[in-house]
């Protein structure tokens, strides 16, 4: 090889270029295919190396060893990769010169890593490609793609931070491919950083969403359909994720699914048992199953010591110890509001086998969060619910998609509110009795009439006048 090198050395300028890229051809063309990657990685060194060869001849030479490279004419995979790493070494000093056929090495060696399922190395062959450059400048539309292919490499590995990094990237390109397959895949990958980011209600519309398309076969879109599921049961509890539910119970096609009952129980707020969550907790994948942390200040009042936490029967965790855990324990929760109209710390935290002051916190967080509404009476150790049997929740509205404000009057605790509501029907009923009988001319009006007020209940104020009582605030 070496004394091939020195005639060709000795050749006019012009005749370089045809005896180099013979010479390639003939290392290529050798039967003994094990000799080839010594022999590539002299005849790249001098092509790259040699002032006398010159970059004209060595771009022509790079070029048609990387065509080579990617037709298959080293059939063996290792052969290929050592090739490629080789030729990507030896030119690492002059990749501003040789920067296109650069490039087309990181491609082929990507490809070749990813076949090895070596997720991140080939995430960080692609990231070493140069985009952005003085010489050559790549256009938007192939920079989407190579973002979107790091993405899913280092999603495989479940690196979502660094992926959300190359995602935030990739965002601002998104406009410019119309490519479905493309756009797909962008879709796919944001669903993707939402579910490993915990970011779980999102995630589930994004599943859900990507599982209507057309264009994606019928066994992934029930894939997407299955993580849209799962990643609505992991969600917090409340009426965002109540909408997610009623949209996808309303699916058709959930009836098929294997976690379709714990689905429908979700959906129609039955209360959870731990045989279910268990056979659910078999579908979820590692990062789902993470554990989650209590803050210092949470751990402190769910141990606040009490007469109710020395009793034997009473349960002692302060807190949810999964994503699983903290979304069944919201939603058993969420259930019981719709079943009681009020319920004891203890008796809360014998439902969610927690402590009563861990069962307080939860319910206090969410209802502080809007997720729950409520109040709690900390003297009486009780929690109360509001609009347990009212259709205000994201069920009982059409199709489940859109929300209706309703403002009600506060005067209260639950107790007066319900006395001074029947107060007010009362004086409204009299007051109708009297102007219908001095419609009808049978009472006879006076000059003067007693007229008194007074408060009742909660400082609602009634003014009682001979014959009628008006109710006034």
């Amino acid at each position: 090889m070496d004394t091939k090198l020195s005639q060709l050395a000795a050749l006019s300028q012009k005749d370089k270029t045809a005896g180099y890229l013979a010479l390639l051809s003939d290392v290529l063309a050798q039967s003994n295919q094990g000799s080839a990657p010594n022999d590539l990685q002299l005849l790249v060194d001098t092509v790259v190396n040699q002032e006398s060869v010159g970059f004209v001849v060595g771009r022509q030479v790079l070029t048609e060893l990387v065509k080579s490279l990617s037709v298959g004419i080293i059939a063996d995979h290792d052969l290929r990769k050592r090739i490629t790493q080789d030729t990507l070494n030896a030119l690492q000093p002059r990749t501003v010169i040789y920067e296109e056929q650069v490039n087309a090495l990181r491609y082929q060696l990507a490809d070749l890593l990813e076949a090895e399922e070596e997720w991140t190395e080939a995430a960080r062959v692609l990231m070493g490609i140069s985009l952005d450059s003085g010489s050559r400048s790549l256009p938007d539309d192939e920079k989407f793609r190579i973002y979107i292919r790091i993405i899913r490499l280092l999603l495989e590995d479940e690196d979502s931070v660094q992926a959300e990094t190359y995602y935030n990237r990739a965002a601002s390109l998104s406009n410019s491919t119309a490519d479905k397959e493309t756009l797909l895949q962008f879709k796919l990958c944001q669903a993707r950083i939402n579910d490993y980011s915990r970011k779980f209600l999102e995630a589930a519309m994004r599943y859900h969403e990507l599982s209507w398309a057309a264009d994606i076969d019928e066994e992934e879109r029930k894939e997407l359909l299955s993580s849209a599921v799962t990643c609505a049961v992991l969600a917090p509890a409340g009426p965002n994720r109540s909408r997610v539910l009623a949209s996808l119970y309303r699916d058709e096609r959930s009836s098929e699914l294997q976690t379709y009952n714990i689905l429908s129980k979700m959906f129609l707020d039955h209360i959870l048992r731990p045989g279910e969550i268990k056979s659910f907790e078999q579908t979820l994948k590692p990062h789902q199953l993470a554990r989650i942390a209590i803050s210092s200040n949470d751990r402190l009042a769910s141990t606040v010591d009490d007469e109710e936490s020395s009793l034997t029967n009473t349960s002692k965790r302060t807190g949810p110890s999964t994503v699983l855990d903290r979304a069944v324990m919201e939603h058993n929760l969420l259930a019981s509001s719709k079943i009681y109209n009020n319920i004891t710390f203890r008796g809360l935290g014998a439902l969610l086998d927690l402590s009563p002051g861990a069962a307080e916190t939860m319910a206090r967080k969410m209802i502080e969060q809007g997720r729950l509404k409520g109040s709690i009476d900390q003297v009486d150790k009780l929690i109360w619910f509001d609009g347990g049997k009212e259709e205000d929740d994201a069920q009982g509205k059409a199709g489940g998609l859109g929300d209706v404000e309703q403002i009600t009057e506060d005067t209260g605790a639950p107790l007066t509110k319900r006395w001074d509501m029947q107060i007010r029907i009362t004086a409204a009923n009299v007051e109708a009795i009297v102007q219908h009988l001095a419609v009808k001319g049978l009472l006879a009006t006076t000059a003067s009439s007693a007229m008194n007020v007074c408060t009742i209940g909660s400082g609602v104020r009634y003014q009682i006048q001979s014959p009628c009582i008006r109710y006034i605030k």
